[in-house]
């Protein structure tokens, strides 16, 4: 294909995790971010944000898809001299939704396509740059596959990611409550022990393992599955209204989860619907189908 000159780019939130599954299993929300880069041949960089995080991101070379563009560029060539990026942004950020997944996603996906790459036939590459930002591939793959979707990291000195996708059973219909309080990544990590209890290890890989199955074709399964051991507890201290409110979801019959590094919970309904009696007081509940689709790019 050609250079084109323009193009929009349009990519999913996501949820990971989704109870056991930490690292490994993750799923694209109908909740997108959209960006639109310009090229020139006269050099600069312009950035404009409206959205979701529009008053704390940078406006210059930092911004975090401006840097998976420019990683991109070093693997595909054809970096343009001068670029305008627009981002709106509807994926909230610091809440356990994917943003930083979908920001990188998209950076890839657009210079991909600016360098005159099919993006469908540079599935793998763009999987590689936009996973190796997050150090896994569980957001990244979900935002750039749509779906449901394992991933993993092979094992060895060479680091390469990998995932594969799935249909989401049609009865599975994910509900977030997100919390006005935003939450670290990297200080919900570091929360995590070195070691866990080989019987919580053993009990969170037997639900991992269910979680694939009750999430493709057998839903009546995802209140066991959604069950975790190895993540979860250890980070009680950073949202603890956020796992109240998974236990109250619960004890209610709703499978429920911290989405990704929180402190957004995730409700796995099966209408969509919250039942009556459970306090969401502090969080705006909000109905997100799942993306079938993934990234979609449009040249303009």
């Amino acid at each position: 294909m050609g250079r084109p000159t323009r193009v929009l780019v349009r990519v999913p939130g996501s949820t990971a995790n989704l109870g056991p599954g930490f690292d490994s299993l993750g799923m694209a929300l109908a909740l997108y971010d959209e960006i639109e880069v310009e090229t020139f041949e006269t050099p600069g960089v312009f950035v404009d944000v409206a959205g979701q995080g529009c008053r704390h991101v940078p406006r210059d070379e930092r911004h975090l898809v401006l840097r998976a563009m420019r990683l991109a560029f070093e693997t595909f060539g054809g970096a343009p001299a001068g670029l305008r990026l627009r981002c709106l942004n509807a994926v909230p950020h610091s809440r356990g939704l994917g943003s930083s997944a979908a920001a990188a996603v998209a950076g890839v996906t657009a210079a991909a396509v600016l360098a005159g790459r099919d993006p469908e036939l540079e599935r793998d590459a763009l999987l590689q740059l936009s996973a190796g930002m997050e150090g896994h591939a569980d957001n990244a793959a979900a935002s750039l596959l749509g779906g449901f979707v394992v991933a993993w990291e092979a094992a060895g000195s060479a680091r390469r990611f990998h995932a594969e996708r799935l249909e989401v059973h049609p009865d599975v219909h994910p509900v977030a409550c997100v919390p006005d309080v935003e939450s670290s990544t990297k200080t919900t990590r570091g929360l995590l022990p070195e070691q866990v209890p080989l019987a919580d290890a053993a009990f969170t890989g037997s639900r991992c393992a269910l979680a694939v199955l009750a999430m493709t074709r057998r839903p009546d399964l995802l209140m066991a599955a959604t069950e975790d051991r190895l993540h979860q507890p250890y980070r009680r201290p950073a949202y603890p209204s956020s796992l109240q409110l998974v236990e109250a979801l619960r004890e209610h019959d709703v499978p429920a989860a911290i989405s990704g590094a929180g402190p957004t919970v995730l409700a796995l309904t099966r209408d969509g619907v919250l039942p009556d009696g459970v306090d969401t007081d502090g969080f705006a509940v909000q109905r997100l189908p799942v993306d079938a689709t993934g990234v979609q790019v449009e040249v303009r």
